[in-house]
């Protein structure tokens, strides 16, 4: 019971369930995309005339500089939103998004994504809930950016890949293959320092498997609560 007390204390947020019942209501206008691993949703510069929804797999989103260096923004997985800037007048993309596994999206156009949330409170309700939910995710990571160090950068990451806090309980998490360049962006690091704190934490037991990474989601929870409660206030 201490246990689970502890671990409901990480407050990884949730996007509402019920969302996706929802955008079913919207008949013209919407399309269901199958979507084969590393297919590029949009690129940066394209047009910005849909917004999507992830039903099952994941996405990431990147942007490139005028250097040409390619950072991730979000590493986004079912029922959350992208592209939504397109609502407010954004023309065009100012970021690529990629998916990282075989997924499965709702696109829905931008006219009609508009006459929905109209017309459907509750629908508008929850599209800005999960916009709100997701910009507190993205405020703790800076924030965890700042403050932690890389170990503890690295399990808060998987924990969130994992989505850890949308199950009532998941012992074990699979990830899909994420290659230590986009582990290292995600934790601010190096992909050495990766492989080493990845070797680190299967002897930890933290995480196995090879290729795919298996997260002892309880395990690497506690770890990250034991770290911020050492933490000086």
């Amino acid at each position: 019971m201490q246990e689970s007390k502890k671990i409901a204390k990480l407050n990884f947020t949730e996007i509402d369930p019920h969302v996706e019942s929802l955008l079913k209501s919207i008949v013209v206008g919407k399309q269901v995309l199958q979507l084969q691993k590393k297919t590029p949703v949009f690129s940066q510069g394209d047009p910005a005339d849909d917004i999507y929804f992830i039903r099952s797999g994941s996405v990431k989103v990147t942007v490139v500089s005028a250097q040409g260096r390619e950072a991730i923004l979000a590493m986004l997985g079912p029922r959350d939103f992208f592209g939504e800037g397109c609502l407010v007048g954004q023309s065009l993309r100012i970021s690529t998004a990629t998916t990282t596994e075989s997924s499965a999206l709702f696109r829905v156009q931008k006219r009609a994504m508009l006459q929905a949330l109209n017309a459907e409170p509750r629908l508008s309700e929850k599209f800005v809930a999960s916009l709100i939910v997701r910009n507190l995710d993205m405020e703790e990571d800076i924030c965890n950016q700042l403050f932690n160090h890389s170990e503890n950068l690295l399990a808060r990451v998987l924990l969130k890949l994992s989505r850890f806090g949308q199950h009532d309980f998941l012992p074990d998490a699979k990830l899909s293959q994420l290659s230590h360049e986009t582990l290292a962006d995600l934790v601010g690091t190096t992909p050495s320092r990766i492989l080493h704190l990845l070797s680190k934490f299967r002897r930890l037991g933290l995480i196995h498997g090879n290729g795919e990474i298996m997260v002892r989601t309880e395990m690497l929870a506690d770890m990250v609560l034991r770290v911020g409660d050492a933490r000086p206030r």
